[in-house]
């Protein structure tokens, strides 16, 4: 393999494979190339920096996806063609909390059932006895990607935090989500204050290693604090770097009769709904499209200002919703996505 190098402000070497250069667009678009080789560059100096006394594999592991967003960053940088970005399609995993039973049971069956559905990815909540390397194989084998897990607070705590790290980077995600847990400090302004502080030093510790941290909403968030709804909150004083992971259906159910506005949400907190869970509102459990959700209105706002990288589905009827899910699917790939 050929390699093309680029010295970033005399102080550094950057060396890129040579078949991933596209060399017209990037003489075309110098300051996109630019701001590629110095992000990659940056990298290269945080990893080394931090690998001291660490685990040398999961800081390789880092690196790697490292350069797999420095790829997607040029990728969008290539869309833009006369000022304009050409639209992108979001994939669609499922939260397999939709289908626990059946995964934990047979999870490699469980995964090939969602792929063969159509979906893009799957959202873990656990990892039914499995280590991370053989659901690893698992995903691949399928075709499927990790879109996120969902993580309890506790696994980020102290000596946790290496481990739980290095099993999103074996499974080839970024997205670390704490799912709830935590209504009792999110609902007193001190100690919501306090948990917003802790998220903000969990993102600083995960920057580095190329993940994120984020938080998942459900209806009680809605609840007014001092007139201020828990969840917003909570994003108000955190990072723009923590994820504002909306469960739509969830936080419109709302707290105690008042309804939640996830709309709103998406759109003040921009760039941050980097996942999204997509779950439909109203009376009867409705399947995707068939409740009170105005879709076209969430999907325009997490293609425009929501900043979103992944649509989730979650279906929490029955522990086993191989049925639902699969007409979720359908009717999201009906509406174009």
């Amino acid at each position: 393999m050929q390699w093309f190098s680029v010295i970033i402000g005399g102080q550094g070497l950057v060396v890129f494979p040579i078949h991933i250069i596209h060399f017209k667009e990037l003489f075309m678009e110098r300051r996109t190339f630019l701001r590629t080789a110095a992000l990659s560059a940056l990298a290269a100096v945080s990893t080394s920096s931090l690998s001291l006394g660490q685990n040398a594999e999961l800081f390789q592991r880092a690196r790697a996806r490292q350069r797999a967003l420095t790829d997607q960053m040029r990728a969008r940088q290539r869309a833009r063609r006369g000022g304009t970005v050409a639209p992108t399609k979001i994939p669609i995993a499922v939260q397999l909390y939709s289908v626990r039973n059946a995964a934990n049971r047979d999870l490699a069956g469980t995964l090939a059932a969602i792929a063969k559905m159509g979906y893009d990815g799957v959202e873990f909540a656990g990892y039914y006895g499995k280590d991370a390397k053989d659901i690893r194989k698992m995903l691949d084998d399928t075709g499927l990607k990790c879109a996120g897990t969902h993580t309890g607070i506790g696994q980020f705590r102290g000596d946790n935090f290496e481990k739980t790290a290095e099993i999103h980077l074996t499974l080839g995600t970024k997205f670390m989500i704490v799912p709830g847990g935590i209504d009792s400090e999110l609902h007193d302004v001190e100690r919501n204050k306090r948990m917003a502080e802790e998220f903000n030093r969990l993102a600083e510790k995960a920057k580095p290693l190329g993940l994120v941290i984020g938080y998942h909403a459900h209806g009680g968030d809605a609840r007014l604090i001092d007139d201020i709804p828990a969840w917003e909150r909570l994003f108000d004083a955190t990072v723009p770097a923590v994820v504002h992971q909306m469960d739509i259906g969830n936080y419109m159910g709302g707290y105690q009769g008042t309804p939640g506005d996830p709309y709103k949400m998406i759109e003040k907190f921009k760039g941050r709904s980097r996942t999204v869970h997509l779950k439909e509102g109203g009376r009867g459990n409705p399947i995707i499209g068939s409740g009170t959700v105005e879709w076209d209105r969430v999907f325009e706002l997490c293609e425009t200002v929501g900043g979103t990288e992944w649509y989730i589905v979650e279906d929490e009827v029955a522990p086993d919703n191989f049925e639902r899910i699969e007409k979720c699917i359908v009717a999201l790939r009906e509406m174009g996505k």
